[in-house]
């Protein structure tokens, strides 16, 4: 079959107009996040703060919160991406680190996320992917049920993240990380041997 000639160029540029607006309003409902609660803002709002049209919101997103889902996603799977390799082939405490350090290295956005109306996103994103993670190994026998221990763990983390966000004067990543290894990390991994 012949390809049309412009085709792609059409398509390219149909689809960089649209991650341009994906990102536009991203970036829009963070910013409302940071002065607003989820509930305060307008899918109305967002399209104003990202400068594009009412009808442009609802060809990307059905709803604002299906908007914030997408941004908690993305982040979560950016920071398990990051982390986990390191876990595989260093260790807990070297992956705590990693996580910690990028949560700061972009703690305006994780702020926002996690103390601006996100948080339950971000810990309902974490669970499903915790919850894939946990289905390509054999954990061993615990006290506790694996799925229950997910969900500790997730709720934990997220916890975790945001007070440490939430601080006036917040403390060193290396201490941070330690914590997050020592009281939240490092007991719910014991016996988990991380796919490779």
């Amino acid at each position: 079959m012949k390809a049309t000639p412009g085709f792609t160029e059409e398509l390219q540029s149909t689809d960089s107009r649209a991650l341009r607006s994906r990102d536009a309003l991203c970036n829009a409902l963070l910013r409302l996040l940071e002065s607003q609660a989820l509930d305060e803002i307008s899918i109305r709002h967002i399209a104003a703060e990202a400068g594009v049209g009412h009808a442009t919101f609802y060809r990307h997103y059905k709803s604002k919160e299906a908007l914030l889902d997408d941004l908690a996603a993305e982040e979560m799977e950016r920071l398990v991406g990051l982390a986990l390799p390191v876990l595989a082939e260093q260790d807990a405490a070297a992956s705590c680190l990693t996580l910690c350090t990028y949560v700061e290295n972009h703690r305006s956005l994780w702020s926002t996320l996690l103390t601006g109306g996100a948080a339950l996103a971000m810990k309902e994103q974490l669970l499903e992917i915790s919850r894939q993670l946990t289905r390509e190994f054999d954990p061993p026998e615990e006290p506790l049920p694996i799925d229950l221990r997910v969900t500790l763990s997730a709720s934990a983390i997220v916890e975790f993240l945001a007070w440490w966000l939430r601080q006036a004067d917040p403390r060193p990543v290396e201490e941070v990380a330690r914590m997050l290894h020592q009281g939240v990390i490092g007991p719910q991994l014991q016996g988990f041997v991380p796919p490779a």
